[in-house]
């Protein structure tokens, strides 16, 4: 799959104007997107192949978002998911990455950062492992819930295995503080707290101190970002 080309996008979402939306904007950047309006037809048309990336929506008629991808990945179909929802918690993220999705964007949503991510789910998707995520000698297991590096296994806070999950899936590229604040903590605004300071501090230092070379940066007046090199 390379990126630089049209990608297949099927759309699984029951509103008919938000699917019209979508798959407009998606063929205006040179994508093709077929659509389904419940979660049987999209798992029958999922389950034929063909698709590059699904786009599902969580609540969905006949069958809903999660239980849909979950019989998808019982039958053996690895194609990335991007779920969308109006359900934002914490919760509802880890419910929808447990059940085999690869990313989750809650409504409303900005059409340039779902082509972002529909596009670098596709550029991770090659040579990607289909249960845990890597980055030089750390690895965030998805399924054991677990962190190692170097061999080391790393204890994690919940809260902190889903900061180190969205930094990692984003790895080599910027994640400001309000990308982290609504995938993370589901904050539509800047409440003019340090959580995120304390987190990324605690994180730090879990994963980096006593381990070369470091791999989560700041980048002053932008954001984090997740790489194997110089910050």
């Amino acid at each position: 799959m390379d990126t630089s080309e049209q990608l297949n996008v099927l759309l699984v979402e029951d509103d008919a104007a938000a699917a019209g939306l979508v798959s407009e904007a998606l063929g205006n950047v040179g994508h093709r997107v077929a659509h389904a309006s419940d979660g049987e037809a999209g798992l029958d048309m999922a389950s034929t192949g063909g698709f590059d990336i699904l786009i599902v929506d969580r609540m969905l008629p006949k069958l809903d978002g999660l239980n849909m991808v979950r019989q998808l990945r019982d039958q053996g179909n690895r194609v990335p998911v991007l779920f969308l929802s109006a359900l934002g918690e914490v919760e509802d993220r880890v419910d929808g990455l447990r059940a085999g999705g690869d990313d989750y964007l809650v409504k409303p949503f900005a059409i340039a950062e779902l082509t972002a991510r529909l596009e670098a789910l596709a550029r991770r998707q090659l040579g990607a492992s289909d249960t845990a995520l890597t980055l030089a000698d750390l690895t965030l297991d998805l399924v054991a819930r677990t962190v190692t590096r170097a061999g080391v296994s790393i204890d994690m806070q919940p809260r902190e295995f889903v900061l180190l999950e969205y930094l990692m899936r984003n790895q080599d590229r910027v994640v400001t503080r309000r990308m982290l604040l609504e995938n993370v903590w589901n904050y539509q605004f800047d409440p003019q707290t340090n959580v995120i300071d304390v987190h990324i501090s605690r994180l730090r230092a879990k994963i980096d101190r006593g381990f070369t070379p470091a791999l989560l940066h700041t980048v002053r007046g932008s954001g984090y970002v997740m790489r194997a090199g110089d910050g």
